[in-house]
């Protein structure tokens, strides 16, 4: 029987962040994953790079680039664990980084160098604490007791463990090839805690094939786009890059109207968002003499404008010879296409997984479940961030918030 403090069950990003700061604080910690590699997500993301924070998180209203049934949940973890609270850790690391895009920042040489430091804090314990590591080790079953002493007691593939505490940071079902289960969800029900229904997030989206065969042969093709989804007064809409794929949309702009888009609900695009295509199209109608695909080819990819022309015999003509209604019906298709996709490509291509233990039934501050002694951190929980660092900033903070509070139950001053 192997006796520990808190056993943490998943050595993702929010699992090892969590054994590091609570072995910081004085608790043994076991570590456990069935995944051979250590941090496999860690490692791909971002290109490789690793994509670890957004440095434009505002610390006063952080949940705002966050989604759930309530994503002021988030709020207090993130506002006590920063980005630059995670930045400096990464500064004393003496890891290179930069900013790519939006307050994105990316390792300079390889995710690896994040999965070390990670490493490295998990063996800085003190005051005794300390983290064992098993992997790979599969949990089969956990038990509560409240004789002699509240206590778990786990069942895994190198034994039995009993501990004070367990930290379910499991992570959600994206990316299967590399470890996903849902091993967390089935321990919430275990312990019957409510679960708001899983699905893809930041997660390209495809469409019927008869629908999308004029548009497959754009694969690969990527423009900046304004897109749009959802009914009533706040429709959700970014401004990003979008990618033409052989089955669908992808790019950051897809991929981040995924997180909000619903089964059935349309979504719109503006091809050309800073411009006003109408007029711009009447006014070189005035001088030129191209070919109206041509002529588009001024402000859209020439792919594009070629496949767009072709729909419609009105806009098979030179630019002269389109009448001024064919070209103000081009530019409204353009600047206001509507589309129904008819899914995503679920969670073998998902960066993440909505939805997830219901924050109802967990605690903000500490991040306990109203089952006592059981924590859940990271990506299982029902809070989802936007595509650029945000995902991992809500592990490391949620695990941050839930180490210390670990620290403070289990080691009192």
């Amino acid at each position: 029987m192997t006796q520990v403090d808190v056993l943490i069950i998943g050595a993702g990003a929010a699992g090892l962040f969590c054994a590091g700061v609570a072995a910081q604080q004085g608790l043994n910690v076991l570590l456990l994953d069935h995944y051979p590699k250590v941090a496999e997500k860690i490692r791909i993301s971002g290109g490789g790079r690793s994509n670890f924070t957004n440095k434009d998180i505002d610390p006063r209203a952080p949940h705002t680039h966050f989604l759930g049934d309530n994503p002021m949940f988030a709020r207090s973890a993130l506002s006590r664990y920063t980005a630059q609270d995670f930045i400096d850790l990464v500064k004393k690391h003496g890891i290179g980084f930069h900013e790519k895009h939006k307050g994105q920042l990316f390792c300079d040489r390889s995710a690896q160098d994040l999965i070390d430091m990670l490493l490295r804090e998990c063996e800085a314990g003190a005051m005794g604490g300390k983290v064992t590591r098993w992997q790979p080790c599969s949990l089969a079953g956990l038990t509560y007791s409240d004789a002699p002493e509240p206590h778990y007691l786990a069942d895994t593939s190198q034994g039995q463990v009993q501990a004070k505490a367990v930290v379910v940071a499991s992570g959600g079902l994206s990316i299967p090839k590399i470890g996903a289960t849902d091993i967390g969800y089935s321990l919430a029900k275990q312990f019957n805690l409510r679960l708001v229904e899983p699905r893809p997030a930041l997660v390209p989206l495809t469409f019927a094939a008869t629908d999308w065969q004029p548009y497959a042969a754009l694969a690969g093709l990527s423009l900046p786009v304004a897109m749009q989804t959802g009914e009533g007064k706040k429709p959700m809409s970014f401004n990003e890059d979008l990618l033409f794929t052989h089955r669908g949309l992808s790019g950051p702009a897809v991929l981040q109207i995924s997180s909000y888009w619903q089964t059935g609900q349309q979504i719109r695009l503006n091809l050309l968002p800073d411009t006003d295509l109408a007029q711009a199209l009447l006014y070189a109608k005035q001088s030129s003499k191209k070919s109206l695909n041509n002529a588009l080819a001024a402000w859209l990819p020439s792919r594009l404008a070629d496949t767009w022309t072709a729909a419609q015999s009105d806009w098979q003509k030179s630019l002269p010879d389109t009448p001024d209604k064919a070209l103000q019906r081009l530019a409204q298709a353009l600047q206001a296409w509507t589309l129904t996709p008819s899914g995503t490509e679920g969670y073998a291509k998902a960066e993440v997984t909505a939805g997830g233990v219901d924050t109802r039934d967990l605690s903000q501050q500490t991040m306990e479940s109203t089952q006592k002694g059981l924590y859940f951190i990271g990506e299982v929980v029902d809070i989802t961030g936007w595509l650029g660092g945000y995902n991992f900033q809500w592990a490391w903070a949620s695990a941050h918030a839930c180490a210390k509070a670990l620290a403070a139950r289990l080691k009192p001053l």
